[in-house]
Parts: structure tokens; C-alpha cells; sequence
């Protein structure tokens, strides 16, 4: 249905149809920009014309509508990109087992776009002794801007082949549950688990 001739009462406007229509624009933004979802269900609100009130989806809806779009127009391209990022993922934690790492995000949860990048948490004593280690390894990596308050660095790997964020937190935060922003316990796996993916990928 065009924007034109779209009813505009409000029944209409909040009807599950819209919201699926806007679940499924923001996920092709996602998967093909890069886009945070926030933005991107923002972002196809402005392109539906929607009403600056009208109730978004949550990031589960939208996260299946992104899993819809890869199977549909980057099936062997994402799978493809899934499993290099979890390869990678799986080594650097080896590297890094000493800081109690975790792998977490799209990665894990096997939504990562062309655009991804590795998020990884550890539990270090300090978070300069990541950054010690990182200098002694040759690694490169500059400071990127924390998500939240909980969070002690971000630190970013500046290297085409391998993009990840580093986030470390203080170790009495490995115990605790993390939410996204819609409320649902993020997952994160430890590298034996990742590397058991990369197992049931190749068999």
C-alpha cells in the first residue's frame, strides 16, 4: 500500500500490519547499512510517514525481521560472514582467556550483517591490563565511547581483519545479567560454546 493511499486513522495507523511493515523496513536497514536498531526503526517510522507517536516494534520483532531478510537476500553471503566473524571471535578469545572473555551481540545470536563487528566482554582486574596486553601484542585498538556507566572501556581493534570491541567491565559484573534496551537478557557464550558452533556449522 502506498504512503498516499494509506488510511490515516489511528485504528489503521497502529494496526499489526504496519507494525510488521515497519519491522521489516528497519530490518533492511540494519542488514544492509548497518544500522543501530534504534535508528533504524527511527529512521523507517520518517520513511512510511508514520506519526512521530506511533508505537514502535520491539527489537525481538525487528531482530526476526532481520533474520527474514538474510534468508531471503543474503543467505549464503551471511552465513558465509557469520561464520568468519565467529572463527575470528573464537581466536582472539583463546588470546585473550586470561581476562575471563565472553562473546555476546549479533555474532552470537547469528544476526551479524556485512557491517558487524565482534563484541566481546572481559573481566579483568583493570582495564589497563587489556590495554598492556593489546600494546605487548602488536594489536592496535583505540578508546571508543562506553554504552553505559557499568562499562570501564570500549575498546576498539583497529584491523580490517579483525572487528571487534573489546568491553570490559569490573569482574563482579561477569555474575550479573545483562538487558538490552527492550528489556531481554542479552545472551554470551564462552569460547568453548562458540567454538562448538563453528563445529555444527562445518558438520
Amino acid at each position: 500500500m502506498s504512503r498516499r493511499n494509506r488510511p490515516s486513522s489511528i485504528q489503521n495507523r497502529h494496526s499489526p500490519a504496519l507494525r510488521s511493515e515497519l519491522a521489516h523496513a528497519a530490518a533492511r536497514l540494519i542488514a544492509e547499512d548497518g544500522m543501530e536498531y534504534g535508528s533504524a526503526k527511527r529512521k523507517a517510522a520518517r520513511q512510511l510517514g508514520l506519526p512521530v507517536n506511533f508505537p514502535l516494534p520491539g527489537n525481538a520483532e525487528v531482530e526476526e525481521a532481520v533474520r527474514d531478510y538474510q534468508a531471503i537476500y543474503q543467505e549464503e553471503e551471511q552465513a558465509e560472514r557469520l561464520a568468519w566473524l565467529r572463527k575470528a571471535a573464537a581466536a582472539l578469545m583463546r588470546r585473550l582467556e586470561r581476562f575471563s572473555p565472553w562473546l555476546t551481540g549479533s555474532v552470537l545470536e547469528g544476526t551479524a550483517t556485512r557491517h558487524s563487528r565482534i563484541d566481546i566482554l572481559l573481566f579483568p582486574d583493570s582495564a589497563k591490563e587489556v590495554e598492556i596486553f593489546l600494546l605487548d601484542h602488536g594489536i592496535p585498538f583505540h578508546h571508543g565511547v562506553p554504552r553505559n556507566d557499568r562499562v570501564e572501556a570500549m575498546l576498539v581493534i583497529d584491523d580490517e581483519a579483525l572487528p571487534a570491541n573489546l568491553i570490559v567491565l569490573p569482574p563482579r559484573e561477569e555474575r550479573v545479567n545483562f538487558k538490552g534496551a527492550d528489556g531481554r537478557t542479552r545472551p554470551r557464550a564462552r569460547v568453548e560454546a562458540v567454538e562448538a558452533l563453528l563445529a555444527g556449522e562445518k558438520g
